[in-house]
């Protein structure tokens, strides 16, 4: 089982421009490999989307708000909170190496649900302890 990460997930808006390898990622999975995304990757995409919003490109913020809204119904039983235990988590993965914070978030759910992170940003999880896979790697 996967958690995807904020790239994965943007390459993936892209549809027939988006990479190769993300393409193949998600075209090979079996009904079986189950998808999740965390809230964290939600308010990542949230705080984008009102980024372009404030800076004035109200159409491509409507556009990005649609496409949003439409991840937010598919995987509506594969959004993972950010709980107690994740917290617990993300403050041991803090130590010693207090950067990327979000992507401690992400990797402390990662690691509470035993899942692999699909991302394109494996230097900033290595440290972490869970499983990578980057479907952008040749």
């Amino acid at each position: 089982m996967y958690l995807l990460d904020t790239n994965v997930l943007s390459e993936l808006r892209k549809q027939q421009r988006a990479n190769h390898g993300v393409i193949d990622f998600f075209a090979t999975l079996s009904p079986s490999e189950i998808c999740y995304v965390s809230v964290i990757t939600i308010g990542e995409l949230r705080r984008g989307i009102v980024l372009l919003h404030y800076r004035g490109d109200q159409l491509q913020s409507v556009r990005l708000e649609q496409w949003l809204n439409g991840l937010l119904h598919d995987y509506q039983h594969h959004i993972l909170d950010f709980g107690h235990q994740e917290a617990q988590l993300w403050g041991r993965l803090r130590v010693p190496h207090p950067e990327n914070p979000l992507d401690k978030q992400i990797a402390a759910t990662a690691l509470s649900y035993q899942l692999t992170l699909v991302t394109r940003n494996t230097k900033d999880f290595q440290r972490c302890g869970i499983p990578l896979l980057n479907p952008f790697a040749p």
